[in-house]
């Protein structure tokens, strides 16, 4: 395969000798690198010419300094405020003015003339506001919008000339003032030879430049074309058509180069891959295909995947090029960034600048980031510990400063970080402080990390620059707005060996180049071509009324560069996504559609994810002698009914729990949890009753009790929810609930008191109870132990009753057979039953008084009391607890507790909690 470069550079061989007056332009800067290498095998000594891309051409004719798009807003916002009376806040500004400085940019490069397009576009406001009736209501918004149109042109003149004066400007200024000045450029370097080589879709400007130096005689075009585009009435070829159709110099001179390389023999593979990731993974089985990748490209169509490339990229890729950039938002620095924003940004809606308070979870997140979190993890501080004490252990949603400064105290450069929390003095300040923080966190970095934070070192340089300069910047959320436009816009530039290994490009930059092997992913409709929608103020309309380029030029512009790219290929890969989804998945895109049109033959398949299967291996833990001695001890400490449960759901949880004293990792408790809410309604209901254990209760008593509800409910909460705010949103609501919770209970208690043939005893409340059974095969005695929410005797009848704050309905505790109950679907029936047989065994019960066991569930409170049933028969329930149903239970208790003391039977995971 001879390559487009090698084949240009024999044509210009062939009337140059020298190159010491030549200059080669070219559409990138990259393909100067492979133009530099490919030319120092063809000439043995001499100079090399001079290679230029078009932006650095240009820049030369024009005389003006390109400037980037910060320093632009910066200069346009100082414009817009002189013109303006009431001008828009810099963040409000910046979110339409980069918009319309790419406007601008098309304008100027299409040599449209301004004063007529923005002419234009006012009149169209004009009449979309024009009635025949002579009345139009208008909404402040459509008031701004037309205002806005009618000084666009405006904006335009006094910007451009703004610009001119100070020699710097935008890619189109450039492009208009050079067409101003190439014939005096021409006059200066008419010793010079010019050769433009790669070019394709070329804007209005560029048109002009190109045809001014073929009518010296010294230049030359060389276009990349294929007679197969040329020659049809293919999209690809649609601009060089026009060229030799429309172009004065072509009337009596041949186009160069053209070449009939499309129908060689090639190897296509169309691959159809589900979603992103599989696109991504099967690019690097067929990368690890070839043994060599010099003349390999990676073409990215869809360029946001380059992260998800850079980590499925195969072993045998040694090198590496990227000549794409790498998206700031994708930089891990950036969290850091927004975590430090957030401190502020938090405090200030929560109103905490006064005392100087950050949310708990934004101080969290900033000291657990990764650089951060170094910081602490090199200097051997245990920063984990500290935050459990100093910020959960007290529950407390907000950390002041002095908390800060204890976690920090034991740190190196610690007032670098402590000064991130100090109030700051404007946003001059607070940018200091974050170049002091870039400046601390980049001694202990890897060189990829310092690369990354040396970006962001320079964006907030340049913004403390320009700051100083225009002061536009008012607080805090402006600037944060506009960093989240910065990041979006912003990537970070790679550098690497061009002519070796692998490269990884977008689709732009393959422009010139050739390649003996090419994957690209991505080809899929709304990716390659892009969508048709448009960021733009000037209408599809109006742009075709100028001669501007649509989405349908855009589409020309990509079947070009696509069937260029695979013209001398000879090992082609095209993978489309099959999935249908919202980001244009799904239908492959009309480049390969065209493709299968052309008669030449391709292999089509579909790929699918490898789902590899594996065994489950599930978590088991053996009982050794030290397991052995921590059951015994457990043994005399106590099981309780919630233990034995515990261990029916998952043995594991049971071992870590019970075994090895593993802790539930705790939380700041932000909203009210459902087991505080819990224990405020048990702690509650304790307090109002347990003045008259022993007593029988009274209507009267139930209604007082029902004056203290409030009191006690928040007295509680105070205690359980420290530091917490129950004044507003869900907080609130839990609140109420608990207080709706307990007064419906005692409700329904008046209820049954209201009816003076009722008689209801309270017994005893929070009741602790315990007793050691005897296990054959185990020996030593077991202890089990609980504590009953209440214990009481309505007509008679004596009644454990449990508290339950959730919702338990009356199949929760029916038991037919007893054999059964080692399911942890009856987990609610072992507490109950579990409480029925401590208390018999505590009070020495002899069953003359009748005894029934349930529960109380206060979101079912409807139900009211749900006893135990051991009927099968629903007409004629058993609720009946008796000794000989307690001693059955209990054998089967027992054979539940000598599988947890069997030293044969490992602790072993449940399969269906496995997955």
């Amino acid at each position: 395969m001879q390559s487009f470069i090698s084949e240009t550079l024999d044509d210009i061989l062939k009337s140059t000798t020298s190159f010491e007056n030549v200059v080669f332009v070219l559409p990138s800067q990259r393909a100067g690198v492979f133009v530099k290498n490919t030319l120092k095998d063809k000439i043995s000594t001499g100079f090399l010419p001079q290679i230029l891309n078009i932006e650095q051409f240009v820049s030369e004719i024009s005389e003006i300094k390109k400037i980037d798009s910060i320093q632009l807003l910066f200069h346009f916002y100082a414009i817009y405020k002189e013109i303006e009376g009431k001008p828009d806040s810099f963040d409000v500004f910046s979110s339409w003015a980069i918009t319309v400085l790419q406007d601008f940019n098309e304008v100027d490069q299409h040599l449209i003339n301004s004063k007529e397009i923005f002419i234009y576009l006012r009149d169209i406001e004009r009449l979309r506001k024009w009635s025949v009736k002579g009345t139009f209501k208008e909404t402040e918004l459509m008031k701004d919008h037309y205002s806005f149109m009618e000084k666009l042109g405006e904006y335009y003149t006094a910007f451009y000339q703004f610009l001119i004066n100070n020699k710097k400007g935008y890619q189109g200024v450039l492009y208009r003032e050079a067409t101003n000045k190439v014939a005096g450029f021409i006059e200066k370097n008419i010793h010079k030879k010019f050769f433009f080589i790669g070019f394709n879709a070329l804007n209005k400007s560029e048109e002009f430049l190109f045809q001014r130096f073929l009518e010296t005689g010294k230049s030359q075009v060389y276009w990349d074309i294929d007679i197969s585009f040329l020659k049809s009435n293919h999209q690809a070829g649609n601009f060089i058509r026009k060229y030799k159709s429309k172009w004065k110099y072509y009337e009596k001179n041949a186009l160069k180069i053209v070449g009939n390389n499309f129908s060689t023999p090639k190897n296509i593979q169309v691959i159809g891959a589900s979603k992103n990731i599989t696109q991504v993974k099967h690019s690097g089985e067929i990368l690890q295909n070839f043994s060599n990748h010099n003349n390999t490209a990676l073409v990215l169509a869809d360029e946001t995947l380059l992260p998800i490339t850079l980590n499925s990229l195969p072993k045998n890729v040694e090198a590496i090029n990227i000549t794409m950039g790498y998206p700031l938002k994708d930089i891990p620095t950036s969290n850091l960034i927004f975590a430090v924003f957030q401190l502020f940004l938090t405090q200030d809606k929560l109103q905490k600048s006064a005392s100087n308070q950050f949310y708990y979870k934004d101080v969290l997140r900033f000291i657990k980031h990764a650089n951060i979190y170094k910081l602490f993890s090199e200097q051997n501080i245990a920063i984990d510990v500290i935050l459990d004490k100093t910020i959960i252990a007290r529950n407390s949603m907000f950390v002041d400063v002095e908390t800060i400064e204890s976690i920090s105290k034991k740190l190196t450069n610690k007032e670098v970080l402590l000064s991130i929390f100090n109030p700051f003095n404007g946003i001059s300040d607070f940018l200091e402080r974050i170049i002091n923080l870039i400046n601390l966190i980049k001694e202990n970095t890897t060189d990829l990390e310092k690369e990354y934070l040396y970006r962001f070192y320079t964006a907030f340089r340049q913004l403390q620059n320009l700051h100083s300069e225009f002061h536009f910047i008012q607080d805090l959320k402006t600037l944060h707005q506009f960093f989240i436009q910065l990041i979006q816009s912003e990537s970070l530039s790679f550098q690497g060996e061009p002519l070796q290994g692998l490269q990884l490009m977008g689709m732009l930059e393959t422009r010139v180049l050739d390649f003996e092997n090419v994957i690209i992913t991505s080809v899929n409709e709304g990716i390659l071509p892009a969508n048709s929608k448009q960021n733009s103020f000037i209408p599809f309309d109006v742009k075709t009324e100028f001669n501007l380029p649509t989405y349908r030029e855009k589409d020309a512009i990509f079947s070009y560069h696509f069937f260029r790219l695979i013209q001398r290929a000879k090992n082609i890969f095209i993978l489309y996504n099959t999935e249908n989804d919202a980001f244009g998945g799904g239908e492959k895109s009309r480049f390969i559609t065209q493709l299968e049109m052309m008669n030449i033959h391709i292999d089509q398949k579909i790929v699918s994810p490898k789902v590899v299967s594996s065994s489950i291996d599930l978590k088991e833990f053996k009982k050794n002698e030290e397991v052995s001695n921590r059951l015994k001890e457990l043994a005399e400490k106590g099981l309780s009914p919630s233990a034995i449960t515990n261990y029916l759901y998952n043995p594991i949880a049971f071992y870590k729990q019970k075994i090895l004293k593993i802790k539930e990792f705790e939380d700041v408790e932000e909203t009210v949890a459902v087991n505080t809410m819990g224990t405020v309604v048990h702690e509650t209901l304790e307090e109002l009753y347990k003045p008259f254990i022993g007593r029988f209760l009274t209507f009267d008593d139930v209604s007082a009790m029902q004056k203290k509800v409030k009191n006690l409910v928040e007295k509680h909460f105070a205690i359980q929810f420290k530091n917490g705010d129950l004044k507003t949103g869900k907080n609130r609501l839990i609140f109420e609930v608990a207080n709706r919770f307990v007064v419906n209970f005692l409700k329904q208690e008046s209820a049954i008191l209201k009816d003076e043939k009722n008689t209801l005893k309270i017994i005893a409340t929070e009741q602790n109870l315990k007793t050691d059974i005897s296990i054959d095969g185990i020996d030593f005695p077991i202890k089990i132990h609980g504590q009953v929410d209440r214990i009481d005797e309505l007509n008679g009848v004596t009644r454990i009753i449990d508290y339950k704050t959730g919702m338990v309905k009356a199949s929760d505790l029916k038991i037919t057979d007893f054999t059964s109950i080692q399911d942890y679907k009856y987990n609610k029936s072992i507490q109950v039953l579990l409480y029925a047989f401590l208390y018999t065994q505590n009070e020495n019960y002899d069953f003359n008084t009748p005894l029934e066991a349930g529960i109380i569930s206060f979101k079912n409170l409807k139900s009211g009391f749900l006893k135990m049933n051991f009927s099968s028969n629903y007409r004629t329930p058993d609720n009946l607890i008796t000794q000989e149903k307690l001693d059955e239970f209990m054998e089967e208790i027992k054979s539940l507790i000598l599988e947890i003391y069997n030293p044969e039977i490992s602790f072993k995971e449940p399969l269906e909690l496995a997955f």
